[in-house]
């Protein structure tokens, strides 16, 4: 499943689902936690059901509600049995929710998209996604509900930077998705009107090895998928380094274009066009 952009739609707003659809995103997040009043869940519920059950083609996440609360349950019965393509996880802490969560879902279980950062407790548990690495999609993690947990003003420098704690905690989720082997997907720009703040948000992502990112508006997606997604001289680039490696098999070191790659290198170059669904040739 392609996961560059994931973006998030509410879930009593049914009407914007084409939209969404439009929007040429990877993949939808149809909300039931934060973006739908208590009131109007079970509508939303009825509806994100309705659309699941119809032929569509693109992945659907469901974002249910916290596990711990009063309406987890009955999103659950609610969507499952509608075939989601994926579950996301709000208050996750680690493997131990993931457990949970199958357990309360009493049979299979689509993947699991993880936020991994929302209570203090979350950050002790990064490390433990590898238990359940096989029923994930992903793992992403947020800014927004974390400091609110622990009393802080803001999780942001003036300059729209991340302060020193929540570049912590991105950095941990970053590494605790990659020791699970699934998708590293990065926090939400808040700024819609920022386009540029947006594209520049977007390759740093990237270039920290995030491997995409969710999106709260549909003038979001083109930017993050065309920054989630490599340009042509960086695919020929990663063939040139394959072919290179294919061509002398029992070397560890070799020189391209008048530098020294190895068998980094090589790794780096086969997860590139892995991920945009390229052959090495």
């Amino acid at each position: 499943m392609k996961l560059r952009s994931l973006l998030f739609v509410p879930g009593d707003r049914p009407e914007r689902f084409p939209k969404a659809v439009a929007s040429g995103a990877d993949a939808l997040i149809l909300d039931l936690e934060d973006s739908v009043s208590p009131e109007n869940k079970p509508a939303a519920r009825a509806a994100i059901a309705q659309w699941l059950g119809e032929p569509r083609d693109i992945p659907c996440f469901v974002r249910i509600n916290p596990l711990d609360g009063d309406h987890a349950r009955a999103d659950l019965d609610a969507v499952l049995g509608a075939g989601p393509d994926g579950l996301m996880l709000p208050k996750a802490e680690g493997a131990a929710s993931v457990r949970r969560l199958a357990e309360m879902a009493g049979g299979s279980l689509p993947p699991v998209l993880p936020i991994a950062s929302e209570t203090a407790a979350a950050v002790f548990f990064l490390g433990s996604y590898g238990e359940v690495g096989k029923q994930l999609a992903g793992l992403t993690w947020g800014a927004e509900d974390l400091p609110a947990a622990i009393g802080a003003a803001t999780s942001r420098n003036p300059d729209g930077s991340y302060t020193a704690p929540y570049e912590m905690v991105r950095a941990l989720t970053l590494f605790g998705a990659h020791a699970a082997g699934v998708a590293a997907i990065e926090a939400v720009y808040p700024n819609i009107a920022d386009s540029e703040g947006l594209a520049a948000y977007v390759a740093r992502g990237r270039r920290d090895g995030f491997t995409g990112m969710m999106a709260i508006h549909p003038s979001q997606v083109p930017i993050i998928n065309a920054g989630f997604s490599p340009s042509e001289a960086e695919v020929a680039h990663a063939r040139a380094v394959i072919a290179m490696f294919a061509a002398n098999p029992g070397a560890g070191a070799l020189k391209l274009d008048g530098r020294m790659i190895d068998r980094p290198h090589l790794k780096q170059a086969e997860a590139l066009l892995a991920r945009a669904g390229l052959a090495a040739d």
